[in-house]
């Protein structure tokens, strides 16, 4: 039986002869073929493997293309219409925060008066969403489109100042409420902060740049203890982070203004009510406690001091906002680049008459007929401070603006809404009550 290496190199004289080292070298040759075709087999599976991979995603992103809710042509033609001007002279506004309290209002009456109004909401959860629903659907019968989002989405904000040219910004959307800060601090600088720069950035980018009116926040004078507050107070010392990021927006928008040429006007609201407000506010909790029968906290200060706001109503504040876009100058700069000075302002927008807190519960036991079960308690070191009193002045002189409605009657018209909204006047429907309240504002 010959031997396994007499059968590869046989030395028989005669029969063949081989070079060991040429069979060795093709052997040699035969392993590096066969390792070279197993190496392209191996890249041709890893290229197999990233073609299907890159595939999936872009199945994967045409499928959250096509489930998200905003994009698409009848999106688009949603946006369109909604944002066309039926008056001459008008505007085309994209309203943030649209369907919260303030932004509802100020968008229902843009679209009355024939300007062209596209909301944006992200329908959070800091209350009861239903309610922003129910906004939304008022807004809706109105022909007022909201699209689904949120502030800090660039994409989103690029594609609308691409489907519609906006001749101004009205921004309201925002991280509200000054003890929630204490909970959930990272909200305010995702929607206050973060947001309002998201938002800017798409602003400085359009062309032509939009004309901006925001909402910044009596908050903003903080521990100042000179009264009446005005806009040449310093405002360096804010008593809650919500306050402090007010502050910040307007630091921001300052920069903005300066560097870009977007033309800003800023607006500190003071205690603004009525209906459809924020049911986190204290005139809202405490009507559905005094109703329920369970006792309200009210607060006092040092010394027993009654807490005092300066009560400012909804409909005042939406004059305001108007006359804000309707004197605001335009924009200077064009895709992100100052092509001159443009103006930044700063008003105060509030009813310039305090009411202690005592009175307005006075003043809605009257409307509801019931008497409030009262706990007195010292105000805790929350952010909240101990009183408010706006001076006007420069807005009554610039903008026209004039407040209207003291708290009594304007208390009146918010209990008359919230009866009929939650059902405890059975004589108005609720539907009955949204076509008359759309009628007569």
């Amino acid at each position: 039986m010959p031997s396994l290496q007499e059968e590869l190199f046989p030395s028989t004289p005669g029969k063949f002869k081989i070079d060991r080292g040429n069979t060795m070298n093709r052997q040699f040759h035969r392993c590096f073929a066969s390792t070279s075709t197993m190496f392209l087999w191996a890249l041709f599976l890893i290229a197999l493997t990233a073609s299907y991979l890159s595939f999936q995603s872009f199945v994967d992103s045409g499928s959250r293309y096509f489930s998200a809710s905003w994009g698409g042509i009848q999106w688009e033609k949603q946006v369109r219409n909604s944002a066309k001007i039926h008056r001459s002279g008008g505007m085309s506004v994209l309203v943030t925060g649209a369907a919260g309290f303030v932004g509802t209002h100020v968008s229902l009456a843009l679209k009355k008066r024939g300007d062209g109004v596209v909301g944006l909401d992200n329908f959070n959860n800091y209350y009861d969403p239903s309610l922003k629903k129910a906004r939304k659907s008022m807004l809706n019968d109105h022909g007022v489109f909201i699209v689904e989002g949120d502030i800090n989405d660039a994409k989103l904000l690029d594609k609308l100042f691409d489907v519609v040219a906006f001749t101004h910004v009205m921004h309201l959307a925002a991280q509200a409420g000054v003890r929630y800060a204490m909970e959930n601090p990272q909200s305010y600088v995702h929607s206050n902060i973060a947001g309002l720069v998201t938002l800017l950035e798409a602003c400085k980018m359009a062309n032509p740049q939009p004309s901006i009116v925001w909402a910044s926040s009596s908050s903003v004078y903080g521990l100042n203890d000179k009264v009446p507050f005005s806009e040449l107070d310093r405002t360096d010392s804010p008593a809650s982070l919500y306050a402090a990021t007010k502050k910040a927006g307007e630091e921001i928008t300052h920069t903005y203004n300066h560097i870009y040429g977007l033309s800003i006007t800023g607006l500190r609201f003071f205690t603004v009510y009525g209906p459809w407000g924020r049911p986190d506010m204290a005139y809202f909790s405490f009507t559905r406690n005094i109703l329920q029968g369970k006792p309200i906290t009210v607060y006092r200060g040092k010394n027993r001091v009654d807490l005092a706001r300066d009560f400012t109503y909804i409909d005042d504040i939406v004059k305001g906002c108007l006359g804000s876009l309707d004197t605001s100058a335009k924009s200077t700069g064009s895709g992100g680049k100052k092509k001159g000075p443009a103006p930044y302002r700063i008003f105060n927008l509030g009813n310039t008459s305090p009411v202690t807190v005592p009175t307005l519960v006075d003043i809605l036991e009257r409307h509801l007929k019931v008497k409030a079960k009262r706990n007195i308690v010292d105000m805790p070191g929350n952010g909240d401070v101990p009183f408010t009193h706006a001076n006007i002045s420069l807005a009554r002189r610039e903008l026209g603006y004039k407040p209207t409605t003291d708290l009594q009657t304007g208390l009146r018209k918010f209990v008359r809404w919230y009866l009929s909204y939650y059902g405890y006047n059975n004589r108005v429907s609720k539907t009955e009550f949204l076509y008359h309240f759309t009628r007569t504002k």
